[in-house]
């Protein structure tokens, strides 16, 4: 990491810390890839402080909430010592399992800030706005259409009028009939591609609930939304492909499938067991 990087800052200020903030100093410090994944008891049990020392050694530092810390510590852990989204790639000598091991952990590293900048209470009113819709139409380009097309899949399984096309102009049309309780998911890392961003608007004009999976922050698309699933910014918009960014899009459309099974699954249950009987005598 160079010297601009929060663990850097935060070995320079901790001999002006507390003594309380310098034993969350301490731990962090060491062990900085357990920190996305611990809420602020769990780190001051380990760091035998208080809660409030935590939000003090924060502020410290000069951010402002814990949530913030640990979507910047993952952030840092994810792409400043590895790196396999831009073209820097090119100056590495890694063999093909190499690359294998810095995949995985990029793509690990995406889903502990997931944890974090995912707000349950916004989940929540995902899955009750999905469960009382009639509709459902996904809509995502270039390398977030695959999470639409996923949601599009797994919600159709479920006996949900659920659509997916890459065609603007088509999903145009199909959004042209959705009404006060149907739900539009618009999926766009950035938050500014403008077809996303004018569907959402088109559909939540028709009464449709909008729910925006995108990265937490000011864009366009997430001031649209009625319902936001934050996800986090693990890649730079001058990429080689959206690896980690699509690696959490998908954890979030499978969170809201096996969440909305959840609830209705006893009755598709039957359904469920024909399909996948008939399934079995095709591999026959």
């Amino acid at each position: 990491m160079n010297g601009t990087s929060m663990l850097d800052k935060i070995k320079r200020q901790s001999s002006g810390m507390s003594r309380a903030e310098q034993k969350v100093a301490d731990f962090v410090l060491n062990n900085a890839h357990l920190v996305p994944t611990m809420t602020t008891g769990d780190l001051s049990k380990k760091a035998e402080v208080s809660e409030a020392t935590v939000i003090r050694f924060c502020k410290t530092i000069g951010i402002g909430s814990y949530k913030s810390f640990k979507l910047t510590l993952v952030k840092e852990l994810s792409n400043t010592s590895i790196s396999v989204n831009d073209f820097s790639l090119l100056q590495s000598k890694d063999s093909p399992y190499e690359l294998f091991n810095k995949v995985t952990h990029v793509n690990r590293g995406a889903l502990e800030a997931a944890v974090s900048a995912l707000d349950k209470r916004e989940l929540s009113k995902a899955i009750e706005a999905l469960l009382q819709s009639k509709m459902i139409l996904f809509y995502g380009v270039g390398g977030s259409a695959a999470a639409a097309v996923d949601g599009h899949y797994k919600f159709a399984k479920l006996g949900f009028h659920a659509v997916m096309t890459p065609d603007f102009h088509f999903m145009l049309s199909i959004a042209a009939h959705m009404q006060k309780g149907d739900v539009f998911i618009a999926i766009s890392t950035s938050g500014k591609t403008k077809d996303v961003i004018e569907l959402a608007r088109f559909a939540k004009s028709r009464g449709a609930t909008v729910i925006a999976v995108t990265t937490v922050g000011k864009s366009s698309l997430y001031k649209e939304a009625d319902i936001t699933l934050g996800i986090p910014m693990v890649e730079h918009e001058n990429r080689i492909g959206s690896i980690a960014s699509k690696t959490v899009q998908m954890n979030i459309i499978d969170t809201l499938y096996v969440a909305v099974f959840h609830q209705i699954g006893s009755y598709i249950e039957e359904p469920y067991m024909k399909a996948s009987q008939a399934v079995s005598k095709l591999k026959k």
